[in-house]
């Protein structure tokens, strides 16, 4: 039996070799129109599979889907939570439907009109509904220049970082999907040569380049996930801009970690890619040393071979890109990350945010963030329209771009773009 991720695949639809959305990876997201409302989609190409109108059509009737209205939903948590078996038996109808040989959506107009939609007729929704958000810190490269900037450049990783995957929990009311405004955020900041702090807009607003995944099933307290169940747990993955704002950070940050530097707002891209899709791109992560406690050792390769790009462009101005990365160069990896959250007996829900925290590689090309780019604000970076930037000016936007490629087959996650508006 032919399997959806297989490189041989080819769709009806014709679709571009630089596509982010071939047959092989089908994402799911939720989309509306000016004549339908929210429901779920399937990015194909430069188009949107409406699964609603496929299971209107009969196309699904095969399935287990008790109930085909689950498409007509406003966030993709009621279908995540139907489980793997569910997830990937769905995948895989899509896959059967728009394969160049299949002629039940190809070979009838009418059909094709109602399950087809043009992705620039499309509004794109935030894709679930966000139970809880865990901000991890998993970044070697991240977290080695930060402790150079601002704690021992003898020693810059605390003590506990290359133990355990250092994390945090976040607000999860202001997560945005892409293309939503950023504003900038005022709080206390305090300059070294003050005595005391002010407070107005930050003047020091950050992104921050990473990766999320979102689970699919839920937990009862006190239960444990083990590195090797957690691949169960994890529905799909989107880019994740963590919005900071460095100065309110550095004042706050201590004793109790990020606050309002970080609050304010945090976004994703519209497209969840599942793990299915991006299993091939598996490879073998770093050696952790010291060797990590044994609830936290894996098998096999749980890392994944991600391109990651940032572009920053002015207002009314050409883009320029900034950094390029990749999730590989991740220390911990997503099963670390899900068995430390529930070592402690925490319980998840469907719906849940865990993002990777900043990925930066050891070359400067490839740091994550304007504090590492620009060092501090000490190597501002100069912009096609000749203007510099230490950190983000209102009117700016961020433009965050990530693919898996092999075998000449590309997995991506369009596009996650905001742009900074001044404090309300």
């Amino acid at each position: 039996m032919i399997r959806a991720n297989d490189p041989h695949l080819h769709s009806w639809i014709q679709i571009s070799p630089t596509s982010d959305f071939p047959i092989q990876n089908l994402p799911f997201g939720i989309f509306s129109t000016a004549t339908r409302d929210p429901r779920m989609g399937v990015a194909i190409g430069e188009y949107i599979l409406d699964l609603y109108a496929v299971a209107q059509e009969g196309l699904f009737d095969l399935l287990s889907l008790e109930d085909p209205t689950i498409f007509h939903t406003p966030t993709l948590n009621p279908f995540i939570a139907l489980g793997k078996p569910v997830w990937r038996e769905v995948r895989e109808r899509v896959s059967v439907l728009l394969r160049n040989d299949n002629p039940e959506i190809r070979d009838n107009d009418a059909v094709m009109k109602a399950c087809l939609v043009k992705k620039q007729e499309a509004t794109l929704h935030l894709p679930i509904k966000v139970a809880n958000y865990t901000d991890f810190y998993s970044s070697l490269d991240h977290a080695t220049n930060v402790g150079l900037m601002f704690r021992n450049p003898e020693n810059p990783l605390l003590p506990n970082w290359k133990h355990m995957p250092v994390g945090y929990h976040g607000r999860a009311s202001s997560i945005v999907v892409s293309g939503q405004p950023v504003f900038r955020p005022q709080g206390q900041t305090k300059a070294p040569e003050t005595a005391l702090p002010s407070f107005g807009p930050t003047n020091e607003l950050d992104f921050e380049l990473e990766v999320a995944f979102i689970s699919g099933r839920a937990t009862d307290m006190g239960s444990f996930v083990m590195t090797d169940e957690a691949d169960d747990y994890i529905f799909g993955l989107v880019l994740f801009n963590d919005w900071s704002a460095r100065d309110l950070q550095r004042w706050e940050h201590m004793p109790l970690g990020p606050f309002l530097g970080k609050s304010f707002a945090s976004s994703i891209s519209p497209w969840v890619v599942t793990l299915d899709a991006l299993e091939p791109f598996r490879v073998p992560g770093p050696d952790q040393d010291p060797k990590v406690l044994p609830y936290l050792t894996y098998d096999g390769h749980k890392h994944l071979d991600i391109n990651l790009k940032v572009y920053l462009q002015p207002a009314e101005d050409e883009s320029l890109l900034i950094c390029q990365s990749n999730t590989k160069y991740l220390y911990w990896n997503m099963n670390q990350q899900l068995a430390h959250q529930t070592s402690n007996g925490c319980n998840l829900e469907v719906g849940d945010l865990y993002a990777s925290g900043t990925i930066s590689g050891s070359d400067p090309d490839t740091y994550g963030s304007m504090l590492e780019v620009t060092w501090q604000g000490s190597k501002p970076i100069t912009l096609p329209n000749g203007t510099t930037r230490q950190f983000l000016n209102d009117g700016d936007t961020i433009i965050m771009k990530g693919y898996a490629e092999r075998n000449s087959i590309r997995v991506g996650f369009g596009e996650l773009r905001n742009k900074v508006f001044p404090t309300l």
